[in-house]
């Protein structure tokens, strides 16, 4: 079954695209020539973006035709076989206009835990001239990025980074087609054993959750936003949160759906990505299909300002009136966020905003 976007596909191109299932991919590396071949003669011949999401079995699961400048990965589901494992998968496309890897690209690695995305920069004749590629890295607040050589194998300093938050992902490239490539089979394993050892060693920590404030144009806007956002993150550090980011986006209408624009909202998950956020806090009560949007779109967590107070409680209350008081309300609260189905309602328990007065 071939994805995508299949509108107008000639039934040459149809071919070629059925013909990208039969390569197989070894271990030793992250695409073959034959893959990338069959990638780059597919996009010529559609004039569109093509990827292969390989699994490490080494072969190609699913491919997807998208869009000139971008590509729509199918629905591959959000669970992991264990803690610190990934997809299994990872994706190679064509990039048609030699760009390196986009957003997107780097949103679909975090997101949804892939193995590795690999872009193939393809000229106008049909060759591969370039690859690059970016992966997921163990890093947290104060940890220097970990570097990976190229024989896969985790180095550099454990020093502390002068950022708030190492960059979650490691990119390579471009680098002339070519050129070898790392063993990505040893690559991996090296990473994941890494997410491992630190998923066990570390320390139970704090989540890491990005504050936002949608806002009206109204003189004074700016410094009512700056106010109520100071009291949120207060609230947040009495939650044993911590604060990350702020965002602060004045509007002439609350968008319906996302609360946020569509562009900030992308600017957001990206913001989040690199700083290693777990839950968005918006400085407002959010409807059902709000908070259901916007976390199908993020697939961050996604509270407001009622939920955090109610979690506030839920920790402080201490007699069994109180307890039952406190997860009276929270129960009554979340009722409404019961109609909405798929699987973002894993999005509605377990750490803040979840949690029950014992």
């Amino acid at each position: 079954m071939i994805h995508g976007n299949l509108t107008g596909v000639a039934p040459h191109a149809r071919k070629l695209l059925e013909r990208i299932y039969r390569r197989r991919v070894p271990l030793d590396s992250i695409a073959t020539p034959e893959l990338i071949r069959s990638l780059c003669e597919a996009s010529i011949a559609c004039q569109r973006q093509v990827g292969a999401l390989v699994h490490r079995s080494g072969a190609v699961d699913s491919v997807i035709v998208g869009t000139s400048t971008g590509l729509m990965l199918p629905d591959i589901g959000r669970l992991r076989a264990a803690q610190g494992r990934f997809r299994a998968l990872r994706l190679v496309h064509t990039h048609l206009f030699g760009e390196p890897l986009t957003r997107d690209d780097l949103v679909d690695l975090t997101r949804l835990r892939l193995d590795l995305v690999c872009a193939v920069l393809v000229n106008p004749e049909g060759e591969p001239t370039a690859l690059t590629w970016a992966y997921n890295m163990p890093t947290r607040e104060g940890d220097a990025p970990a570097k990976v050589d190229g024989s896969g194998a985790p180095g550099g300093s454990n020093g502390k980074a002068s950022a708030p938050a190492a960059r979650s992902y490691e990119v390579v490239g471009p680098k002339p087609y070519g050129q070898p490539q790392p063993h990505f089979g040893q690559l991996i394993t090296s990473l994941e054993e890494e997410f491992a050892r630190r998923a066990q060693t570390r320390e139970v920590h704090r989540e890491r959750a990005m504050l936002i404030h949608v806002g009206d144009k109204k003189p004074g806007g700016m410094n009512r936003a700056k106010s109520s956002l100071s009291e949120l993150a207060s609230l947040a550090e009495t939650a044993g949160v911590s604060v990350a980011d702020r965002v602060i986006q004045l509007r002439d209408h609350i968008d319906p759906k996302l609360v946020l624009g569509r562009g900030k909202l992308d600017e957001v998950v990206t913001r989040a990505i690199d700083l290693d956020v777990e839950v968005l806090i918006f400085d407002r009560e959010l409807s059902p299909s709000q908070s259901h949007g916007i976390a199908a779109s993020t697939d961050l967590r996604v509270l407001d300002r009622s939920q955090l107070i109610l979690d506030i409680f839920a920790q402080h209350a201490a007699t069994r009136d109180g307890k039952l008081q406190v997860e009276l309300a929270q129960l009554k609260y979340r009722l409404p966020f019961l109609s909405q189905t798929d699987d973002a309602l894993s999005r509605l328990t377990g750490g803040i905003g979840g949690r029950g007065p014992g």
